[in-house]
């Protein structure tokens, strides 16, 4: 009899590994049956994970950490033993503002964008005048991103503009109806956002992050460890999907798996933008090629990294205006669950790092690295600002941030 796991989902594009393991037959090839429940919101994805109405979300990742350290609700311990993929996320901005700091027809340059923006900023404060920019939870990767970028650019963020939450599902309505300036999500949102005239795209988060971690697959960890040989076959059947996803023979059919309207309802030509890393950023624009806009499978994409889930925690205290807590920082850090990934996997041919950290932004280039199986080079993988983040050293890096 088939593992049975119902997965809580937005209608992103990168919702796909799980949904794509059904489609396939992979989950059924691993003995796993996969039923999903989309919702409009990440607090409802949530709260269906934590009440027993899902077995499995995806989630954005640091919202996985708040929920264990029990920001904004009492503390339950969640797991993540699988990255769903890194970046596939834009900052875009209303027409007038976008022409404004990003001329051209390109994405931007982020030191560049961000200091146009910075006057941008100073006009409007000058005219009493706060812009204001949508990210889609306040413990999203997407809100961090943004803040990492505007406070590396010299913009301070909550008090020279405002941050505000909007569901994923709604960030085009709310930029075309003018009550944000420029917002931070995942596709097809800012695509939707180009189409209908609202906005354009000027920057992909790989931009300000080069391999920035994104959703997770999350469970409650007592969960995980009752049904540990089925949460690992389904780990091994999105594997398979993560390799099937970025082949391009599969693109236009797995574009029109995802359209579909139990899953993002969208158009299949706005999603196979963001498959196959051709953008159109500005409304009756041409594809604009950007590579690995979205990552999902190489260079072991969906290890769940701890440095990663450490990095997260580091901006979890900055923004949260929080003192660095060594219990906090531990706990922020079990999140990941590499262990799990690794006992999935082992045997069957596919690339292990022979680490579970590393240090976050620190390669410019490939670079061959230690492996527990198969061979493995990574490759840039810098911040805008060329700060890498050491996670032997939290406590500096939080400090050196403020």
């Amino acid at each position: 009899m088939a593992e049975k796991f119902t997965v809580g989902f937005l209608p992103l594009v990168d919702a796909c590994l799980p949904i794509l393991a059904a489609e396939h037959g992979f989950a059924a090839a691993e003995g796993v049956e996969l039923s999903f429940v989309r919702d409009v919101s990440w607090a409802t994805v949530l709260d269906r994970l934590l009440y027993g109405q899902s077995d499995a979300a995806h989630l954005v990742a640091p919202l996985a950490i708040a929920t264990t350290l029990g920001r904004g609700r009492p503390a339950q311990q969640l797991a993540a033993p699988f990255v769903l993929g890194l970046n596939g996320n834009a900052i875009t901005l209303s027409q007038a503002l976008a022409e404004s700091v990003c001329p051209g027809d390109g994405l931007g340059d982020p030191k560049a964008v961000g200091a146009a923006l910075r006057d941008e900023v100073a006009r409007n404060l000058a005219s009493g005048r706060k812009l204001r920019f949508g990210v889609v939870h306040r413990y999203s990767s997407h809100n961090y991103m943004l803040r990492y970028w505007l406070a590396s650019c010299g913009i301070r963020p909550d008090e020279d503009l405002e941050i505000v939450t909007v569901a994923p599902p709604f960030c085009a309505d709310a930029l075309g109806a003018g009550e944000i300036d420029g917002l931070c999500v995942g596709e097809p949102w800012n695509s939707v956002a180009v189409d209908r005239g609202a906005g354009r795209i000027v920057l992909a988060t790989a931009q300000i992050w080069r391999r920035g971690v994104e959703k997770v697959l999350a469970m409650r960890a007592d969960r995980i460890e009752q049904r540990r040989p089925a949460v690992e076959a389904l780990i091994r059947a999105m594997r398979e999907a993560a390799r099937h996803f970025v082949d391009p023979a599969n693109w236009e059919s797995n574009a029109a798996i995802l359209a579909r309207p139990e899953y993002c309802n969208a158009s299949p030509d706005l999603i196979l933008r963001a498959i196959s890393d051709q953008l159109i950023l500005r409304t009756g624009g041409t594809p604009f090629a950007y590579s690995d806009f979205m990552f999902q499978y190489r260079e072991a994409a969906n290890f769940p990294w701890v440095s990663q889930a450490q990095w997260l925690y580091t901006q979890l205290v900055r923004w949260d205006g929080l003192p660095y807590d060594a219990n906090e920082a531990v706990k922020a850090a079990r999140v990941f669950r590499p262990d799990v990934y690794r006992s999935a996997l082992k045997g069957t041919g596919d690339v292990l790092p022979g680490a579970s950290s590393k240090v976050e932004g620190s390669l410019l280039g490939p670079t061959s690295v230690t492996a527990q199986q198969g061979t493995m080079t990574l490759t840039e993988n810098s911040f805008f600002d060329g700060a890498p983040f050491d996670p032997d050293h939290l406590e500096q890096y939080i400090a050196s941030q403020r």
